[in-house]
Order: C-alpha cells, then sequence, then structure tokens
C-alpha cells in the first residue's frame, strides 16, 4: 500500500465537503467579525468523518502533518492534529518530542476551542510531569487565549491520573482572566476533578469561589447536589 500524502488526503477532504455544512460550523464556531473565530474557514466536514480520515492517514509525514495544521482550512488543521496525536501515542521518545516541539511552535494555528480540546491534554500534557508546571504557567500567562486555554486543558491528562495539582495551579493563576472561554474551561477542569474527588474540589473553591467568574463557577458546581450549588452561587458557602 501506498504511503498516504498530503496531496491524496486533501483530495477525499475536497470530495465530503459540504457548503451547508460549512456555513453551519461558520456560525457555531463564531467566524464573524469580532467573534473569537473571526475569519476562520470551513470546508464542511463534521468530526466523526475527520476521525475517520485521519485514521487512515495516521502515517502521514511529520513534515506534511505540519503543512496541513499550517491550512487556512479549519478541518484540515483539525486533522493534522488529530495525526498528531494518534503518531504521539504510537511514537518512540524521538517522535514524541519532535511533535511536542512543533505543536508549541505552531499554537497560532491550534486557534480555536475544539482544536485545542482535541489535542492540549496529549501533546502537552501527556509529555511533562505533575511537577514540571513551567510550560503551563508560561503558556496560562500568554496574551493569546488559545494558548492559556491550552494550558488549563492539558492538566486534564493528569486529572484523569487522579493528580490534580496541576489543573488547581492553573486554575488560580486563570480566575482573573476575561475570557468566556477560559471560564468555561477552568470550570469543566474543577468539575472533572470533583467527579473523581470531591473534597479536593470544595476546597479550591472554598478558599477561591467568591473570586470566579460566574460562568466558571456554574461550571465548576454543576453537579453539585442542588442546595449545595445554590449555596455556592448565592456566595453563602462558609470555609472550614
Amino acid at each position: 500500500m501506498d504511503r498516504p500524502t498530503l496531496n491524496g488526503l486533501r483530495k477525499e477532504l475536497c470530495t465530503i465537503a459540504d457548503r451547508q455544512a460549512a456555513e453551519q460550523l461558520q456560525r457555531y464556531f463564531k467566524t464573524g467579525a469580532g467573534e473569537y473565530g473571526e475569519g476562520d474557514r470551513f470546508l464542511g466536514v463534521r468530526v466523526p468523518r475527520l476521525r475517520r480520515l485521519a485514521k487512515g492517514y495516521r502515517t502521514l509525514p511529520l513534515d506534511a502533518c505540519t503543512e496541513l495544521l499550517r491550512s487556512p482550512w479549519h478541518e484540515e488543521r483539525l486533522l493534522a492534529l488529530l495525526i498528531f496525536v494518534a503518531q504521539y501515542r504510537n511514537g518512540d521518545a524521538e517522535v514524541r518530542s519532535t511533535i511536542h516541539e512543533r505543536y508549541l511552535a505552531h499554537t497560532r494555528y491550534v486557534n480555536n476551542w475544539d482544536l485545542v480540546d482535541a489535542s492540549a491534554e496529549h501533546l502537552v500534557g501527556a509529555h511533562i510531569t505533575p511537577a514540571d508546571t513551567g510550560l503551563l504557567f508560561r503558556l496560562a500567562r500568554s496574551s493569546t487565549v488559545w494558548e492559556r486555554r491550552i494550558a488549563i486543558m492539558s492538566t486534564f491528562y493528569w486529572i484523569k491520573r487522579n493528580e490534580f495539582a496541576p489543573t488547581l495551579a492553573v486554575a488560580e493563576l486563570l480566575l482573573a482572566d476575561p475570557h468566556d472561554l477560559i471560564h468555561k474551561a477552568v470550570g469543566w477542569m474543577l468539575r472533572e476533578i470533583g467527579k473523581r474527588d470531591l473534597p479536593s474540589e470544595e476546597a479550591f473553591l472554598a478558599a477561591h469561589y467568591r473570586r470566579l467568574p460566574r460562568t466558571m463557577l456554574r461550571y465548576a458546581v454543576e453537579r453539585f447536589p442542588e442546595e449545595r450549588r445554590q449555596q455556592y452561587l448565592r456566595g453563602e458557602v462558609v470555609r472550614e
């Protein structure tokens, strides 16, 4: 079987592109003037089709995959990230380091929440230890909302392994972040901690919940018993 090529992948994408779906996706991902995805372009290919395509092109050469990541088309960038994730999982130490470094060098192309969420935990979180928070702190202090989202979403890798310190440290840095997409991501990660260890989440919330933006707090306490959830939302929780 011939090795997959970038041209072959793009030809397949063109055959399944859908203009109507593209218009819907452009609205969904807020691509209008002044919106967070301003100017992004879509071919109109849904994620399940992209995942199947990525599986067939998982041996695409790294240079071709990097070129794909630089594409103006949203679906091509997502495909590149899905392929990178598969290659990282199956690669040796050298391949993993190369992919990790290329990802960090190309974060300007990881420029919407779905792109971040499909890649950060696998290409950043998986590459560091729970004690190695320097990179996460640098990303969390970035002027770019997507790098800040990468910082918090990278910690999902460690949440799934019951290591919560990276998430809590990054979350504290992002408490005053102005962007709604960061509020949602931090609240989501705090909620994920609570699903595994509620006392750890509540300890963080007891110390900081009055400083949490409303959306962040709502996401964080979404699964709490209703009475307890309302106590947080009303600001009536007393720190023990």
